[in-house]
């Protein structure tokens, strides 16, 4: 037994394996295995072309662990770091190791800033995000969202109140800057 003082049990022998259990040891002979002839053993090769796989280009600075010495030869790339969200994120890697609390609260906090920068960016282009169709209110009105919310056991029945406010609230104050913004602007001229 695992994780335990007692002496484990020896281990049955081949034949009484082969008497108990039918079909055991069925692959111990070559002769009936159908891979044998394509079986090859050649301990120097390992199938790879190459001792080290060629290293992916850094076209910026990545971010890597302390603990590390070098990149993997593969990395994404989809999501370079930018703003404020990504310096938190690259002191988060400078500075502390994986191992550490705080390296992983400051990439959290970085996706948050991140989640923050987006919605702002969306708000300064001329195709901002549409919170009534992205955050699924139609869906909630069309799909019978109260019906599938209440009476199934759900876990998450509790705060079902808070769920406009969350979702809402940004869009609310967002909206509310900016009014505040344009007519600060409007009495100025």
């Amino acid at each position: 037994m695992t994780y335990t003082p007692d002496k484990p049990a020896i281990a049955a022998r081949s034949d009484e394996l082969r008497a108990r259990i039918p079909g055991w040891g069925a692959d111990l002979d070559p002769a009936d295995r159908p891979s044998v002839p394509r079986e090859r053993f050649d301990p120097s090769f390992a199938g790879a072309h190459w001792e080290y796989p060629e290293q992916q280009p850094e076209k910026w600075p990545r971010e890597r662990s302390v603990e590390h010495t070098q990149l993997p030869p593969v990395f994404g790339t989809a999501q370079p770091p930018k703003g404020l969200s990504g310096a938190i994120r690259k002191y988060a890697y400078a500075k502390y190791s994986e191992g550490q609390a705080a390296h992983w609260l400051l990439l959290i906090a970085g996706d948050r800033v991140d989640a923050l920068e987006s919605g702002v960016r969306s708000m300064l282009t001329l195709h901002p995000d549409n919170p009534i169709t992205e955050t699924g209110v139609v869906a909630e009105v069309k799909r019978h969202g109260l019906r599938s919310r209440l009476g199934r056991n759900r876990a998450d029945v509790k705060h079902h109140w808070m769920d406009p406010f969350i979702v809402g609230a940004p869009w609310i104050a967002g909206g509310a800057a900016a009014y505040l913004f344009l007519r600060r602007v409007g009495r100025r001229r």
